[in-house]
This record gives C-alpha cells, structure tokens and sequence, in this order.
C-alpha cells in the first residue's frame, strides 16, 4: 500500500535524525579549517534575552604602594569589570518535496491510514531522502563556514565572524558593544604590508604579543599567498622551521609548515571569499594567529543543528525539513589574537 503523509514526514526525520547523529557536523574535512576548529571548541550558552555576554577583566586598577612604619597609605574603588555583548543569530537550511516530486520516483501518498509498502517504494523513498539529506548537510556546512569568516555587514541577520572580532584595522568600531577607538585593551594584533624580507620578524613580534596578552595561539590559518611568502622567507633566510616536533630546513614541497610548533593551515575558502568580495586586502595574503581559549562559537543550550519538520500547510501538497543553528561567535580577549597580510 502507498504511504501516507504522516509516514512520508516521519521518515525524513528519522532519516535526517539518524544522519546528523552519524555523521556529525563536526566532523567536517580539513578543506574548512575554520569550521572544524570552533565546532571542535564550541561552547554552549543559556538562553538570553538579546546578546551572549562575556564577562571581561580590563584592568587590575591596583593601589600599589610602598610605606615605611606608621606611613599614610590609600585606597581605591577598583572598576575592572567590562562586559562585551554579543547578539545571537538564527541561520536556516531545508529542502522540499511536493507529491508530484514523489510519485515521479514512484512513491505513491494517501491520506489517511497507511498499510504495508511496497519494497520498491521504501528503496526509492531511502534512496531519495539520502541525497536531499546529504546534500543539506553539506550545503550547510559550506555556507555557515563562509559566513563565519565575514564581518557580519552582509546581512542585518548575521553573525559577525572572525573579520569583525579580528580586524585588520581594529583602531576603529565597536566589537560586542566596546569602542576599540578609545579602548586599546580591546584590539587585536595587526601589520600589513609585509614583504618577504620582513614577513618572519613581524610574525615573531605578532607571536609575542599574543603570547603576552592570553598565552599562545594554538590555531593558525592562512590564504596560500600568504603560505607562498612564508616558504620564500624560510628558505631564502636559510632559517628552519618546525615540522611534527622536529627542526628541519624549509624547502619545496615542504608537507607541512609551522610557526611555534602550531601548524599552519591553509584555508581554501579564503580564495571564495576573494573571488566574490574582491576586498582591498586579499584573504588570501592573510594570515590569522588565533588562541581558541578567548574565541569561541557559541550555540545556544538545545539550538545546535536542530532538525526540523514543518507541517504540511493547507494550500500546498508539499513536505518540508530543515535544519537550524542558533548563536553567535564571542571573543573575551581580543589581543590574544593577530592577523598578518601581505603586500
């Protein structure tokens, strides 16, 4: 007997349940770097009202004194509480599938109550909901990692993502609602312009800064122009690089390059992002020191990668799932970070 509307909507969720659940979005190639790093580091938030709010330390304000015997000292009222907010974001994908989309792959739907189908129809409908899942997935993933690396002006909707908290100019705007024009304890590192014969000393005064504002970066990525630099510096300087732990000298062909023992990571969607933003300075001369401690993609608590099922509505013979993605990506530090570029 054909299937009716009630089992063709259950089974793309139990479908798209099961998927998400084996095939978990975190779990994403290293051809998104980004991605896979801050769905590996995510940290969930509780529900609010507007923003996720961290809680940050600007300053010690201490009253240090020396004194001698019955000297006078002073006190002081300490103000070293700051609070960065940061608005969550919903993100959406789905697909559709009218009666007619069915019954061309030989699925057959009634109302009403179902019996037994066919085995062909169950294959056909498996087969079906496969591709719609998978593609879906996938199709998310591309776009959410795309997203995140802008800084949120191309949409009122988005999340401002790692151009936004680490700016090439952070001198100027407001990061999670703090000025960085008038607050330089809240600005990320930053040099462009950089050339082949001073690429290595700005990276180790960059590496320096970070190291002194929140501890070392441990992710580092990088546009393959960028990359190229990099090989031209150590090879050219006869300097040595880090590769697995042991000091080799850098030469062509190198499999993997490092900077402080953390890897260098290309990232391929740097070059999308050129190709279709055109910006002054090319994602692909960047390069991103990150520390994943005071960067963090946050879901909402019950909000990650939720699979959806809306109903049918009255007008039209078509089913729907989707899935959905709420929160937003939150710095605490911003100086532990720095991003790099060449000319």
């Amino acid at each position: 007997m054909p299937f009716t509307s009630a089992e063709i909507q259950q089974a793309g969720k139990a479908a798209l349940d099961f998927y998400m659940k084996n095939k978990p979005i975190d779990q994403v190639g290293t051809e998104r770097p980004l991605l896979k790093k801050l769905m590996a580091t995510k940290k969930p938030f509780p529900g609010g009202k507007q923003y996720i709010v961290e809680q940050l330390r600007k300053s010690y304000d201490s009253n240090f004194q020396w004194f001698y015997g019955d000297g006078q000292v002073s006190y002081n009222k300490r103000k070293t509480i700051e609070q960065a907010q940061f608005p969550w974001r919903s993100c959406h994908d789905g697909f559709a599938l009218s009666e007619d989309d069915l019954f061309q792959n030989g699925i057959t739907i009634i109302e009403g109550k179902g019996g037994n189908n066919s085995g062909a129809e169950r294959v056909q409908l498996t087969n079906l909901l496969q591709e719609n899942i998978e593609t879906l997935r996938l199709g998310f993933e591309e776009k959410f990692d795309y997203e995140l690396h802008q800084d949120g002006t191309q949409s009122a909707d988005a999340v401002a993502g790692l151009d936004h908290l680490i700016a090439l100019n952070p001198t100027v705007g407001t990061v999670g609602g703090i000025d960085r024009a008038t607050n330089t304890w809240w600005r990320n590192g930053y040099v462009t312009g950089l050339t082949t014969a001073n690429l290595l000393d700005n990276m180790e005064q960059q590496w320096r800064n970070c190291v002194r504002n929140g501890g070392k970066p441990d992710f580092i990525i990088a546009g393959e122009d960028f990359i190229d630099a990099y090989r031209s510096a150590t090879s050219s300087s006869n300097r040595v690089i880090i590769q697995n732990g042991s000091t080799i000298q850098a030469e062509g062909g190198t499999v993997e390059y490092s900077f402080h023992g953390v890897p260098i990571v290309w990232d391929p969607v740097f070059l999308d992002l050129d190709t279709n933003l055109l910006p002054p300075t090319p994602w692909q001369k960047r390069c991103y020191f990150i520390n994943t401690k005071h960067l963090k993609l946050k879901p909402g608590q019950g909000h990650d990668m939720v699979t959806r099922t809306p109903p049918r509505v009255y007008d039209r013979y078509t089913y729907y799932w989707g899935l959905t993605w709420k929160g937003g990506l939150c710095a605490n530090r911003l100086n532990a970070h720095a991003v790099l570029a060449i000319a």
